[in-house]
């Protein structure tokens, strides 16, 4: 067992990198390692991820090895803050989090079409 989480976010993205810097600022439960994958792609191996898949959704590993994506990434995230677990259980409620699971995917799908290092990841994957 993995005592520390590891995050895998997208450094070149304004919104990402500003998200980021609010969690590093805040006390984890357990350790947290974030990986800046858009300025070191190298941080992916050993995971099974392209560059553009871990660009496409943020992705997260817990503390049990287990990889997650997309709304089940910021789960992992928010359980390792207090205040935000409650958002987390919020989310996790079935109706709820299909709803903003879809979404997030839709608001992820259009940002990746927009970052131009996004779609050059896709030449290098």
């Amino acid at each position: 067992m993995c005592l520390l989480i590891t995050v895998f976010y997208d450094g070149k993205c304004g919104l990402c990198s500003r998200e980021i810097g609010y969690y590093k600022k805040l006390k984890p439960r357990r350790s947290i390692l974030w990986n800046d994958i858009a300025h070191e792609p190298q941080l992916l191996d050993g995971t099974g991820l392209t560059q553009a898949d871990a660009l496409l959704f943020l992705r997260t590993r817990d503390e049990h090895g287990t990889l997650h994506s997309g709304l089940d990434a910021f789960l992992v995230i928010w359980r390792q803050f207090r205040g935000w677990s409650l958002l987390g259980r919020l989310l996790s409620v079935p109706g709820i989090y299909s709803v903003t699971s879809w979404a997030y995917g839709q608001f992820a799908r259009r940002r990746f079409a927009r970052h131009a290092h996004c779609q050059a990841s896709l030449e290098t994957s």
